[in-house]
């Protein structure tokens, strides 16, 4: 007896989806990630967050435009190598 299995989404696209939708989500997910920033064990993971929500509002490019900074200073702040902090944006 044969089962068909369903393709599932994997969780990062699934993620992406419901933040795209969700704006509310959006933002409580964004604060979350804000807020663990300072902590370095939490970092690569709030960067990564933050890596999430740009890519539910267009790509980095996208993001980086509005904002009006350069798409690399962007990517760099919130690449979890090194030690990525936000101070390029504190004139934002």
């Amino acid at each position: 007896m044969s089962k068909k299995i369903r393709a599932a989404i994997p969780h990062h696209e699934r993620e992406v989806a419901e933040l795209r939708t969700d704006r509310e989500l959006a933002v409580e997910y964004l604060k979350a990630a804000m807020e663990s920033l300072d902590d370095p064990d939490d970092r690569a993971a709030s960067l990564l967050a933050l890596r999430t929500v740009a890519e539910a509002y267009g790509g980095l490019g996208a993001v980086s435009a509005e904002a009006g900074i350069s798409r690399e200073s962007l990517y760099r702040a919130l690449s979890a190598k090194g030690n990525p902090t936000l101070k390029p944006f504190s004139r934002c």
